[in-house]
């Protein structure tokens, strides 16, 4: 009961310096997970033409965990060392007061190349790559639509509305990111993709080898 105690008064919230939408921020989240989730969950599918199994194939291969693990890599060093280094402010924002801003200040860090955008389109740049080789070259030019519905429309709409989402700016809201920061994410990501899914895809191919095994490790 004789213990002092620190006497404190209770001080507003302090405002972020810009006010920026977080439900269009929720939105590209979630679409760049889209994007990448059905790129890397969807099975290799390919037309297998020998007498005995002749007919579309899908497999499952643990191997896609090699551009998915790159792409996060890759990704990760997009959000943090690239975009620290180039130091391109979010809109509304200036050096000082990202370099200084406190949590929650919506300029706590620099916003180009869009991580969202990198991300998304990164995920769609290895999903058409994947697709093409396997229609290509497995499948001899056969089209299989669910598999490009899969590894193609799914992720390219959804790194869309992932990219409309990060330079919406409602109401008295600010955009999170500008379209060049926006575009130049999208841009690099999905050449990024393209490159990843294309060596992927040559050095891995869509079946299991022997056997009728649905998952290939």
């Amino acid at each position: 009961m004789l213990a002092p105690r620190e006497a404190r008064a209770d001080l507003p919230p302090i405002p972020p310096i810009v006010q920026r939408d977080h439900g269009w921020n929720t939105v590209s989240n979630i679409t760049m997970m889209v994007s990448a989730g059905t790129v890397f969950l969807m099975p290799r599918v390919y037309y297998s033409d020998p007498e005995s199994t002749v007919g579309w194939k899908a497999r499952w291969h643990f191997s896609v965990l090699a551009p998915a693990m790159s792409m996060t890599a890759l990704t990760l060093l997009i959000d943090g060392p690239i975009r620290n280094a180039i130091k391109s402010t979010r809109p509304g924002c200036t050096i000082d007061q990202t370099l200084d801003a406190y949590p929650n200040a919506e300029c706590e860090s620099f916003g180009g190349p869009s991580t969202q955008a990198y991300a998304a389109w990164g995920s769609t740049g290895i999903g058409l790559s994947v697709f093409l080789v396997d229609t290509i070259k497995y499948s001899s030019g056969k089209f299989n639509v669910p598999y490009f519905i899969g590894m193609f429309a799914v992720p390219f709409t959804a790194s869309m509305i992932a990219s409309v989402g990060r330079g919406v700016a409602p109401g008295t809201t600010t955009e999170y990111e500008n379209g060049g920061q926006i575009v130049a994410g999208a841009l690099t990501g999905f050449g990024t993709g393209l490159i990843l899914g294309l060596g992927y895809s040559f050095f891995q191919r869509p079946n299991c080898g022997y056997g009728n095994n649905v998952f290939c490790w």
